[in-house]
């Protein structure tokens, strides 16, 4: 009989404070007929972190090392991964051919495998954050399983946008703040006519704006096909002279050729989506709506959440 698809559940970034959580979500996993590990390791704290950092690069090593499982998904993001991009056996966890899912902190993960070993992995949800909360949401779970178990994904988005036009290449992107952070180093990829999503949360408009002004001035706006905006959880939207997103994204739209979309909901949100890091994707606008057609990037079948219910 051939074994569950197994989940291992690593914390490579900031502590995980809701202890509740795991156990939340291991049940919400095996009523999903899917089997979860939680080392023990990803409860270690050490100053900010969930371990210091040789531990947390031997427990992410170790998790991709091992037969038994075929995904590995982030517990939470916070702050921490960048300590540890110059330690990671990248070709390990390339040659693994395991699963990688998280985002926040998890982006700097996903963008150097992408650029050490050209591997896809995921920009999707958390396990306490979203499978361990109270009641995970049902758009994000839906996402989740209907990415994980296809070759070929449709999305579409109901979002007014100006533009009416169609692009293809390569999806990429995530946490704006660690795309920027990842400028001029090994471990952002080199990625021409592709097509860049972002998201970022408490950051105020001003220093989103900043952020992609750093991917502006390095050249790398300009060599997209579209450009895509999640969602921007920014502080103090309201103050200085009421200076907004809107105005921000207003203003590079005058300043690049690039179409630049809102409305992905993706983001530090309770119902977002799962995106493939490294897929190929058509892009393409219709009316009040624009729709991405993805693929070439890693899947496995799971049970969908109406196949265990039933």
């Amino acid at each position: 009989m051939p074994r569950k698809t197994t989940i291992c559940v690593l914390a490579p970034s900031g502590i995980v404070t809701d202890e509740g959580g795991f156990a939340r979500m291991k049940d919400y996993f095996l009523s999903h007929d899917i089997d979860v590990i939680v080392p023990e390791i990803v409860h270690a704290k050490f100053e900010r972190f969930a371990g210091d950092d040789q531990v947390r690069v031997s427990a992410l090593h170790e998790a991709f090392a091992r037969d038994d499982v075929d995904i590995v998904l982030a517990a939470r993001g916070g702050y921490g991964l960048s300590r540890l991009l110059d330690r990671i056996d990248y070709h390990l966890l390339a040659s693994s051919r395991k699963i990688l899912i998280g985002h926040s902190d998890i982006t700097a993960l996903s963008l150097a495998l992408l650029a050490k070993q050209s591997c896809a992995s995921f920009a999707g949800p958390h396990a306490i954050g979203d499978f361990g909360s109270a009641t995970p949401s049902e758009f994000t779970a839906c996402h989740f399983f209907a990415m994980l178990n296809s070759a070929q994904t449709e999305i579409v988005v109901d979002a007014k946008n100006p533009y009416d036009f169609q692009a293809t290449g390569t999806l990429w992107g995530s946490n704006l703040s660690l795309v920027a952070a990842l400028v001029g180093t090994p471990y952002l990829p080199a990625i021409s006519d592709g097509i860049l999503f972002l998201e970022d949360i408490n950051e105020a408009p001003y220093r989103v704006e900043r952020m992609l002004y750093q991917l502006f001035h390095a050249g790398i706006l300009h060599r997209q096909r579209a450009i895509l905006l999640g969602d921007f959880r920014c502080e103090n939207a309201g103050t200085a002279n009421d200076y907004n997103l809107q105005k921000v994204v207003d203003h590079f739209r005058e300043r690049i050729d690039v179409p630049i979309l809102t409305g992905l909901p993706f983001g530090h949100i309770r119902d977002k989506l799962t995106l493939p890091i490294g897929a190929m994707c058509r892009l393409s606008t219709v009316e009040n709506q624009f729709r991405l057609d993805l693929s070439r990037y890693p899947y496995l079948p799971l049970p969908t959440p109406n196949d265990a219910d039933g």
